[in-house]
């Protein structure tokens, strides 16, 4: 790219000896071109649709109308038709209709100028092509266009454009290569970050939902083996209370039974928690655990007391004693011949009453031994169950924080790969840098050299100022709306 034939079209590039009219939609290009192929017959003059692409133009008429001041989009189409071809002129159409239509013309040459350097130079006109009234106003545009047509360099400018417009495009490739790749390390680098801080914080927030759900399961557990034993000590003591002299040999093997109960249920809701608590962290659940043994407490103290006895059968003789003889004198007191079956039925009486009130006593007592016998066996219950609940969660916790590590050294072994694999390709991302700012160096500056000395001589070309080009003067006349 050292040498370049300044002489020959660039590839790709074929010049068309038309002229090319583009404008906006309501522009008026069609009546404009028709218009300036009935009064400049010895060119030809085309629309954007009759020219083939790759076909450049040897003058482009941009058309605006009075209406309306260019927009971007009207910046890229004349960009587009005017890529290969230096000569430009500009057309403010309609100024049949449009008052202001200097203004508008002044602000579309600031515009265009302001859109691209190259754009200074190009010099405004107004014209009618199809006015409501009178002939069409076209003749300092057909001025313009025969003298700028007529200029000697105007091909020499046309190809030095082409050359320039194919050297940018050349080092807009390079530029955009090297573009694409830093675009892409940064994407590396974002994913790579990404990758990280995903994985801390993924496993933050999994130690953290782990510790939380066990801590959580570990107080509503306990608290529902603490409610579970206060049940169990009131439906005992209520049962105790109730208990009959024949009862109370049966009323431990019961006890031990709701004990056992007891601890199976707790055991089972310990086993479901722990199971909800897993399948919500996406853990497999713990193993079952053996079944727990049940409470040992040692059995009531039923056994009567010797001396305690003996004392409840001499206080339950006098009381029975003392109701005999009342019943004995109460019998002599209703007749003197009734005194023998007075004593008979006293002794009697006061036999009965003996036997029940040490009987009695001996039930009350069996009942207090076996209430504070219930609350000694809520008390291991209570022990057993809270105990049974810390063993069950902390063999959970080690159980599922294994497993949690497992997943977590899984999930970094994959991180850790595919960081691997982005620093690869960034290592060769760094080497095809190097290369390419190499090879960059020895093609940039050949390219950088031809595209100055191409614009160099394509503002050479040309001596006359850009405020003569599009200076307005009287000559370029004026139309009202009825043409005057």
């Amino acid at each position: 790219m050292t040498v370049i034939e300044l002489d020959r079209s660039p590839p790709g590039v074929v010049r068309r000896d038309v002229v090319l009219v583009v404008g906006s939609r309501l522009a008026g290009t069609t009546s404009l071109t028709n218009a300036l192929r009935d009064r400049i017959r010895e060119h030809t003059f085309v629309e954007s649709g009759e020219l083939n692409p790759g076909h450049a133009p040897t003058a482009v008429v941009v058309t605006a109308s009075a209406s309306a001041m260019l927009t971007e989009s009207d910046c890229a189409l004349i960009d587009s038709a005017a890529r290969n071809t230096d000569l430009v002129i500009g057309v403010v159409s309609k100024i049949d209709t449009h008052r202001t239509w200097r203004e508008v013309l002044t602000a579309d040459r600031t515009l265009l100028a302001q859109h691209a350097p190259r754009y200074l130079r190009v010099p405004w006109v107004g014209a009618a092509a199809a006015p409501d009234l009178g002939e069409p106003h076209v003749d300092e545009l057909v001025g313009l266009i025969r003298q700028r047509l007529s200029d000697p360099g105007v091909d020499r400018r046309n190809l030095l454009r082409a050359w320039e417009s194919r050297l940018q495009s050349t080092l807009g490739r390079y530029r955009a290569d090297g573009s694409d790749r830093r675009a892409r390390v940064r994407a590396l680098h974002q994913t790579r970050d990404d990758i990280l801080d995903s994985g801390r914080r993924t496993r933050s927030e999994r130690d953290i939902a782990l510790r939380s759900q066990l801590k959580q399961a570990r107080i509503q557990l306990a608290h529902a083996a603490r409610n579970r034993a206060t049940t169990m000590r009131s439906e005992l003591a209520d049962h105790g209370a109730q208990l009959t002299r024949r009862e109370i040999g049966t009323f431990e093997s019961h006890a031990r039974t709701r004990v056992r109960e007891a601890v199976d249920e707790v055991e089972e809701a310990i086993s479901d928690r722990l199971v909800d608590l897993a399948t919500g962290l996406h853990l497999p659940p713990p193993s079952p655990a053996a079944s727990p043994p049940t409470p040992d407490f040692p059995a009531p103290p039923l056994t009567s007391r010797r001396q305690e006895t003996q004392l409840m059968t001499i206080l339950g003789g006098g009381f029975g004693l003392g109701v005999a003889l009342v019943v004995t004198r109460l019998f002599a007191g209703i007749a003197s011949g009734m005194t023998v079956a007075g004593l008979v039925v006293g002794g009697l009486v006061g036999l009965v009453l003996t036997v029940w009130v040490v009987g009695t006593r001996g039930l009350l007592r069996d009942r207090a031994v076996l209430d504070r016998w219930i609350g000694d066996v809520v008390n291991v219950l209570r022990s057993a169950l809270q105990e049974r609940v810390a063993t069950r969660v902390l063999v959970a916790e080690t159980a599922l924080c294994s497993e949690l590590f497992h997943r977590d050294a899984l999930d970094s072994a994959e991180a850790s790969k595919r960081v691997a694999e982005i620093d690869a390709e960034l290592r060769a991302h760094a080497v095809q840098a190097a290369r390419a700012a190499k090879v960059a160096d020895a093609r940039l500056s050949p390219l950088l050299e031809a595209l100055e000395a191409v614009r160099s001589e394509l503002n050479g070309t040309d001596g006359r100022r850009a405020d003569e080009l599009n200076r307005y003067t009287p000559e370029m006349g004026f139309l009202n709306r009825s043409c005057e």
